[in-house]
């Protein structure tokens, strides 16, 4: 057997074939957390707002053809960090047994995230598309934005109650 396979492989000890718990535990979240801004990306906003009610595309400042083009690499990219989000969870369930509840949190707090930068960054500070046109915006921005917050708050919440106790690097 050689040096790598008896430091890191069958050789070794558990703990260190598998990395360390805070580690690993960095990992499910930032799994869930990507699967959940891509979920959010991808099925919420771009399959619901974008082509199930047509309300707005990705970029509006220019013609169907441009925001068409947009909502294509909006598309791909929300694909990509869900589909990052899976790799990263395939990698913990191969070195440790997935705590659901915390990858949850996370997944919650994603969807919350990007619900909420795209909310304040897409539709307000950089006002490349708005909710919804033709309409009083408020009630749109507090129902897109306080649904963030709270799916945010939630997904917090949920990861504070279900951290590891007792685990360092």
């Amino acid at each position: 057997m050689s040096a790598a396979e008896t430091s890191a492989g069958r050789g070794a000890a558990p703990e260190a074939r598998r990395g360390s718990g805070t580690t690993l535990d960095r990992r499910t979240v930032a799994s869930g957390f990507l699967f959940g801004c891509g979920i959010a990306a991808s099925m919420i906003d771009l399959f619901i707002f974008h082509l199930g009610l047509q309300w707005h595309h990705f970029y509006d400042l220019s013609t169907t053809q441009v925001a068409l083009t947009a909502d294509g690499f909006f598309h791909a990219f929300g694909w990509f960090i869900t589909i990052w989000g899976l790799f990263l969870l395939a990698d913990v369930r191969r070195r440790t047994e997935v705590v659901w509840k915390r990858w949850t949190g996370a997944v919650i707090a994603g969807v919350g995230f990007f619900q909420l930068f795209d909310g304040v960054v897409d539709h307000k500070v950089l006002r490349i598309h708005q909710v919804r046109y033709g309409v009083d915006l408020l009630p749109y921005d507090i129902a897109w934005i306080g649904s963030a917050v709270l799916l945010l708050m939630i997904g917090v919440l949920i990861l504070w109650r279900t951290r590891p106790t007792g685990v360092t690097d």
